[in-house]
């Protein structure tokens, strides 16, 4: 028998329902990501970290902080994801420039598969991050959600 592929979901929680998630994904036995969420094979939380700083470069906001963060020390395999990285990706679907640089989502997919020894291409890379982004902009601060990764194997 094989080991299992490393994944990394990114889904929108409460920070109780977050643990209850990771506990779940760490024992095998979490179903399928729903609407809430989405499961890129391939990837490690580092991955994640570095898509966070292409998606800042793009919408010129660059130079935060968009390391993912401890959520609880129970669990090694549950990060949040930084306020900054979130409002950068909900502004990505949306973000045009005057340079005509083109569709922003596009640019940062293209990066990140080049920047990143990745299991896909720039293709499906779009269809993650725009995923992402649309997760990003659905988190609702009064109900107190955050935006979750969980990297596992």
């Amino acid at each position: 028998m094989s080991a299992p592929s490393p994944f990394a979901e990114v889904f929108v929680s409460t920070h109780t329902e977050a643990i209850r998630r990771a506990a779940d994904l760490d024992s095998g036995t979490a179903a399928d990501v729903d609407g809430s969420g989405v499961r890129i094979p391939g990837v490690s939380d580092y991955e994640i970290e570095q898509l966070g700083t292409l998606v800042g470069a793009a919408v010129h906001a660059a130079g935060a902080d968009y390391e993912l963060t401890m959520v609880d020390v129970a669990s090694d395999t549950l990060l949040a994801v930084p306020s900054a990285m979130v409002r950068a990706l909900a502004e990505l679907l949306a973000y045009e420039t005057d340079e005509g640089e083109g569709d922003a989502v596009e640019r940062v997919a293209a990066a990140w598969v080049d920047q990143e020894d990745l299991p896909f291409d720039a293709q499906e890379a779009y269809g993650y991050v725009e995923q992402l982004a649309k997760l990003a902009a659905d988190v609702d601060d009064s109900n107190q959600q955050e935006l979750f990764v969980w990297a596992g194997s």
